[in-house]
């Protein structure tokens, strides 16, 4: 069995990438500013750099998500040649609210909340994930945000900080999300088993988050297959 559900009280999930469609949202935000600015970049190519960008920022002295995503942008603009406007700073760090989920996101959050605990363990400021809550339909049991844990996956502490507030017991959680680089591997290593909802499977690349090597206990193509596989070994678990 590729990951033992006995015993689990909680599914804890990273949101950006796994729920929402952060790089739908990046790049919905981000290209009409490089547009501004006199340059267009394929896809492929923006996510990547952004993914760089948003790491390193991320890896130096903690600063709220919202600072995280204007450096970004000034990180953009030391690449290309051009120097980012308040505006477009302001724009760009407010539009995490606007990503979109991703179609299956509520209704399979829905189902797995028949059975377990849904817990947030995500990169963001509190105000700005109020947005994606709505959005998702606020099925989480907790909610616990890099800006109040003061460091950002894939940083121990933050699933340290996680796990201890989830009664201190790995095997209770199964933790769920798309990025090997902020999530598998550390949760992983944290004594979690761990779910990869690998959504750009079939897609070049390593789009909005850097590469990295896991090996997932369950890899699935979308959070609606989750909710399947959950269904079919428990189908009360499912009301059914």
């Amino acid at each position: 069995m590729p990951v033992d559900f006995d015993g689990v009280e909680y599914l804890t999930f990273d949101c950006y990438g796994t729920l929402i469609d952060w790089e739908r949202g990046i790049l919905d935000a981000m290209s009409p500013i490089l547009k501004r600015h006199g340059h267009s970049i394929d896809d492929g190519t923006l996510l990547e750099r952004y993914a760089a960008f948003e790491a390193e920022i991320e890896a130096g002295p903690f600063s709220p998500y919202r600072e995280v995503l204007r450096g970004v942008v000034d990180r953009f603009g030391e690449w290309l040649g051009f120097v980012p406007s308040e505006e477009d700073r302001a724009r760009f760090s407010a539009s995490v609210s606007d990503w979109p989920a991703f179609p299956d996101s509520p209704d399979a959050l829905a189902r797995l909340a028949r059975r377990f605990r849904l817990v947030m363990l995500s990169n963001v400021d509190d105000d700005l994930f109020e947005g994606s809550n709505e959005r998702l339909g606020r099925p989480f049991h907790a909610v616990f945000t890099a800006g109040r844990i003061g460091s950002y996956k894939p940083d121990p502490r933050n699933f340290r900080y996680m796990i201890e507030r989830l009664g201190g017991n790995p095997r209770t959680i199964v933790h769920v999300a798309q990025s090997l680089f902020h999530d598998i591997a550390p949760a992983r290593e944290m004594g979690l088993q761990t779910v990869w909802v690998n959504r750009r499977r079939g897609l070049g690349g390593s789009g909005a988050t850097p590469p990295a090597e896991a090996r997932p206990d369950l890899e699935v193509a979308s959070l609606e297959e989750l909710a399947e596989f959950v269904v079919e070994r428990d189908p009360i678990g499912d009301g059914g």
